[in-house]
């Protein structure tokens, strides 16, 4: 894994739901997120499908003239619609192939509104990143409050004691999506993470 920062952003993996649950603000964001990638001149990487908020994102940001990199394994073609028009779509032969690839091809991650595949593969980055595996940022879209219970439940760990200083958990909070990619732009150009205007408590949202 790459533990070297990078000093430009140049692709950004967004995680989120392959449903569109019940907010409508969250397909707003979604689609807003693709225009911003795009219009950046990001490549977005993701995973692949065509249905939810992960299709809303990409088809966004196709529309908006922006690169698109779909990441599926075999076995979710047809669950999650694969979205065959894309120039640079790749076939994984399974979940952590997908996951791997996904990492290696983008400086940074962002996770929408989703369920809990969403929420493992964002905390699957935050503990690679708490365990000195890497130094991409990883930013949560907090869109309506979405994320407030993990981060309520982050506090938690930490008053209980299992997160503390020396092991503490490198994750970015936007309220709007509008300030999530000058937020990783930031980070990835040698910001700190800890800068606490960033870095959200439960108290700040």
């Amino acid at each position: 894994m790459n533990t070297v920062p990078q000093n430009q952003l140049t692709s950004v993996c967004v995680y989120c739901g392959s449903s569109f649950g019940s907010d409508l603000s969250h397909e707003a964001a979604a689609t807003r997120l693709g225009q911003l990638i795009a219009e950046a001149g990001l490549r977005l990487v993701y995973g692949g499908g065509s249905v939810g908020l992960m299709g809303t994102v990409a088809n966004s940001a196709l529309e908006a003239g922006g690169k698109v990199t779909g990441i599926i394994p075999h076995f979710l073609e047809k669950r999650e619609v694969m979205l065959e028009s894309l120039d640079d779509l790749i076939i994984t032969k399974d979940m952590h192939e997908r996951k791997h690839l996904m990492f290696q091809k983008a400086d940074a991650f962002i996770a929408l509104p989703g369920g809990i595949g969403t929420l493992e593969e964002a905390v699957e980055m935050m503990t690679w990143a708490q365990l000195g595996q890497h130094r991409k940022p990883v930013a949560l879209a907090n869109i309506n409050g979405f994320w407030s219970p993990l981060l309520e439940l982050f506090d938690h760990m930490r008053a209980q004691g299992y997160i503390r200083p020396e092991t503490e958990v490198p994750y970015l909070v936007a309220k709007r999506v509008e300030d999530v990619l000058p937020m990783l732009q930031r980070a990835v150009g040698g910001g700190d993470q800890d800068n606490p205007d960033e870095v959200a408590t439960v108290s700040e949202l």
